[in-house]
């Protein structure tokens, strides 16, 4: 064991975590102060306010959670269900799965809405689960890491609020390279994370809840399962009290500024623009090499791009080709996409067009070693076509 720690750089184009921003790291250097220091609220109301402008929301509490992504998950969902209550879940990959678990792990009891993976929930099924149960909130994930589809939001929401519904969504893949407009979607609670669109290190949750959310919470009959995540608590510390809660991880919370800084400064219309630009790039690429892509355009997520395996390649020998030759991570599939798919994120930081090529020039080679046949350098070109 050397004493040292020595990691490699890689080009992390995979499901997450995408590369910090060098000007992030740098921030991470600042030197500690402690958690009731007012230097320190100075910087909390400066990562709320900027929370605010990203989530696109005017809401109260909006703050970042102490944990990962699955505690804003865990946080929406078992702030807002008690024991008896039902929710309508939609599952259509991995994560809406997820969301399932903990709500029957809430003692709530889950009315499923699925559509096959790779295809987005239509809004008359949740309609229809509303009109057969009457449920308090309805959960869906916006951007499906595990497929790389983009959900449609707005006509979901509507519909729960017909029904007298919360409206939870999960943001994590989408926040800072898609647009989310929590205000103008009618989204009651979302949750995010800080290690792919917005260019951090993972340990921090993003999370904003409406008014008629957190007049939720507050009409509990009981108090919420996790004392850790109960937001009744949390938003005292993070409010006006400043009253402790537990110690903040203070160098990420620095980080978080850092990073919403720079989409700040990039524009949110630039920086989503961007996104959209490499994600086409990449795709034309693709194509043009005769891969397909898993999810159909309307629906394919900019900032995580799911590509069919051609039959006959063995997806582990490429992605580990990939790294090995290359320095590239990308993610395989899993669950029932496991072996059929790659999951290639441009997200934040990793977003670039120079990224877009150095990719589809590796595939290229990786693939021709493995007997797929393709005009040499046709990735390349289509991606630099369409780029413009």
């Amino acid at each position: 064991m050397t004493h040292t720690l020595n990691t490699p750089e890689r080009i992390l184009l995979g499901p997450g975590p995408s590369n910090i921003h060098p000007r992030v790291y740098r921030a991470m250097m600042a030197p500690i102060v402690g958690y009731l220091e007012p230097v320190f609220f100075t910087v909390m109301e400066d990562v709320t306010g900027l929370l605010r402008e990203l989530f696109q929301t005017e809401n109260r509490l909006t703050l970042p959670l102490s944990g990962t992504g699955g505690s804003g998950m865990e946080a929406c969902l078992c702030n807002l269900l008690e024991p008896g209550d039902r929710a309508v879940v939609c599952i259509a990959g991995f994560f809406g799965t997820r969301m399932r678990e903990i709500v029957e792990r809430c003692g709530a009891t889950p009315a499923v809405v699925e559509a096959e993976w790779g295809t987005p929930i239509m809004p008359e099924m949740v309609e229809a689960a509303l009109k057969r149960h009457q449920a308090k909130l309805v959960a869906v994930v916006h951007a499906e890491t595990s497929t790389g589809l983009l959900q449609p939001i707005e006509e979901i929401s509507r519909i729960a609020q017909m029904y007298g519904a919360l409206f939870v969504v999960d943001t994590v893949t989408s926040l800072g390279g898609c647009a989310v407009e929590i205000d103008r979607w009618g989204v009651d609670a979302s949750y995010s994370v800080t290690q792919k669109c917005l260019g951090a290190p993972p340990g921090l949750s993003p999370v904003t809840f409406s008014s008629g959310a957190v007049e939720a919470v507050g009409k509990r009959k009981q108090k919420a399962q996790s004392w850790y995540l109960d937001l009744s608590l949390i938003e005292k510390y993070w409010g006006e009290e400043h009253v402790y809660h537990h110690t903040p991880p203070a160098l990420m919370i620095y980080a978080l500024r850092e990073a919403l800084l720079v989409v700040h400064e990039e524009g949110l219309d630039a920086r989503f623009a961007r996104h959209l630009r490499n994600h086409r790039a990449l795709v034309a690429g693709l194509e043009a090499m005769g891969l397909t892509m898993f999810v159909a355009p309307p629906c394919q997520l900019p900032t995580l791009n799911t590509v069919v395996i051609p039959d006959g390649v063995d997806d582990v020998r490429v992605r580990r080709a990939l790294l090995d030759q290359f320095q590239i991570e990308i993610g395989g599939g899993f669950g029932p996409l496991k072996g059929k798919i790659w999951r290639v994120g441009l997200m934040g930081y990793s977003s670039s067009i120079e990224h877009v090529v150095l990719f589809l020039s590796a595939l290229e080679q990786i693939l021709h070693g493995e007997g797929v046949s393709m005009p040499m350098g046709a990735g390349v070109r289509a991606a630099m076509e369409r780029i413009g």
